[in-house]
């Protein structure tokens, strides 16, 4: 599954939230891994997105995600509701306009459950698109060939994804639009620096 977190037209604080919900996610679930970011530098604590990649059914966090917490960036300042979007990317069967010239493929042995096949046989596969270094991997099925080809699913759900954003960064209305998170009814809710989720 694809992830997609979002600071939408969000401040710093939201930028900032977006990188506090990665992490926690990954720690969640450890086997979930960042596909791709849009940082301005590189290792900076602020992103406006992050696109995640996970064999978890984590659809139930689509939505908006609330960081409740005095802004760390501006002493102060009097708001302290931040939100976050959260958005499943659906991954692409159909034939990408990519180069299947520019990805390279690795096969790995999958281990843990799933028999004496994916134990012994690389049946685990990672595509890298060189052009851009994104890198999609795919073991949750038994055989080579299908998790190659759910593999290439994400590779395209990514690539257009981070399409749809570059074009959504040229200031058209439309993307205004799509990135104007809706902040009632938060789907989880996080509190203070350390980033605690909320009970409920």
């Amino acid at each position: 599954m694809l992830l997609q977190i979002s600071s939408g037209q969000g401040p710093l604080e939201c930028q900032l939230a977006v990188k506090k919900l990665a992490a926690a996610l990954i720690a969640e679930y450890p086997d979930t891994k960042i596909v791709s970011s849009n940082a301005k530098f590189e290792g900076d604590d602020y992103c406006r997105s992050i696109l995640l990649d996970t064999e978890h059914d984590l659809g139930f966090l689509e939505g908006s995600v609330q960081w409740i917490c005095k802004s760390p960036i501006r002493p102060g300042h009097k708001r302290k509701n931040w939100f976050v979007d959260v958005s499943v990317i659906p991954e692409k069967d159909e034939t990408g306009d990519f180069d299947p010239r520019d990805c390279r493929m690795e096969t790995f042995h999958c281990g843990g459950k799933g028999g004496q096949n994916v134990n012994k046989v690389e049946t685990g596969v990672r595509i890298i698109h060189e052009p851009t270094g994104i890198s999609v991997e795919c073991t949750s099925e038994r055989s080579q060939h299908m998790n190659k080809q759910k593999a290439l699913g994400k590779l395209r759900a990514v690539l257009t994804a981070m399409d749809r954003e570059a074009a959504g960064r040229q200031s058209n209305q439309a993307w205004r639009e799509h990135t104007q998170i809706v902040r009632g009814n938060p789907v989880r809710t996080y509190e203070g620096p350390g980033f605690r989720l909320r009970k409920s």
